[in-house]
């Protein structure tokens, strides 16, 4: 793959001097070593940027550390700095294109992540003679703090509904864990900038590769996905609803205002404003009727939600 010249891996750390090392160790210990590293720390308390500057040492060339005099921007905004700092620093970086794989700081990466994901981008990217905006995620395993097994399968673990992966049911619900991802220069440059409104810099740049191009789930664990009480998302069990024999105004009773769909909302209004014009007119309508669920009512919430589904 010397014709592709380099991987370039973001890696964004707050606070994280108690699993850093490990995760660094799993990624220069991968089969594919055609990579480096740009980290950016946003604002750590701790030894994270110690960690960092000594792995920069021992990994000369390899590493880069974007210098931000410790502002905190937060894990969206971070990432999308890094994401625009190898864009505009490709030929310094000595990357012949701008291909990006995610990091992030707590996790352990299977030995052949790297090889399994950018072989699969590199094909799944070639169009008729151009290269497609193309995405490759996969399946995680879910371990506690001192790496033992939650869950073989976080897909499964969290419920998430892989065959729902039209446009619509991507600004519904995120399918794509950002620290699987990797991505080709032409998503990046449909990703940015990535606004406010957008709820993680993951959902957004899984929501411009169903807009734009292609994505690709590989349903292999490539990583462990490690839980230890201060990730920033983290994963959740996924709890079945039971039906129950309460009466028709107990059920509408429990049919709750839900917050996050006013985020979701703000976000289907967002990708209209940004990406409208590539989408369909189906897909526009369904995210019109998504950016409706901002409503005061908990069951109007989930019939326009539900309804959007289909679109």
């Amino acid at each position: 793959m010397a014709e592709h010249g380099r991987l370039a891996i973001l890696l964004s750390t707050f606070n994280g001097e108690a699993f850093l090392s490990e995760q660094l160790d799993s990624i220069f210990q991968q089969s594919f070593t055609d990579f480096i590293i740009v980290a950016r720390d946003d604002g750590s308390a701790d030894r994270t940027s110690g960690i960092l500057t000594r792995y920069a040492a021992e990994h000369a060339g390899r590493l880069f550390i974007l210098r931000d005099e410790g502002a905190n921007l937060g894990a969206k905004a971070s990432f999308a700095a890094l994401m625009q700092y190898v864009l505009e620093h490709k030929r310094e970086l000595g990357l012949t294109r701008a291909y990006m794989m995610f990091a992030d700081q707590d996790d352990i990466w299977a030995a052949n992540k790297i090889e399994i994901e950018f072989n699969s981008l590199l094909q799944l990217e070639q169009g008729d003679g151009y290269r497609m905006p193309a995405l490759v995620h996969s399946d995680l395993e879910v371990v506690d703090r001192e790496g033992k097994r939650i869950a073989a399968s976080y897909i499964a673990y969290q419920g998430l509904q892989s065959q729902r992966d039209s446009l619509v049911n991507q600004v519904q619900s995120n399918l794509v864990t950002g620290c699987t991802a990797v991505i080709n220069e032409e998503l990046a440059l449909k990703v940015l900038p990535i606004p406010d409104q957008a709820i993680m810099h993951d959902w957004w740049i899984a929501i411009a590769a169903k807009a734009y191009g292609r994505r690709l789930f590989i349903n292999q664990r490539l990583v462990r996905y490690r839980q230890h009480g201060r990730n920033t998302i983290g994963a959740k069990p996924f709890v079945a609803a039971v039906p129950s024999a309460k009466s028709l105004r107990g059920k509408l009773r429990a049919y709750q205002t839900n917050s996050h769909l006013f985020a979701v909302a703000e976000q289907s209004r967002a990708v209209l404003r940004h990406h409208g014009g590539a989408l369909s007119l189906r897909h526009r309508l369904g995210l019109q009727l998504l950016g409706c669920v901002n409503v005061r009512s908990g069951l109007l919430q989930i019939l326009l939600f539900r309804l959007a589904r289909y679109f």
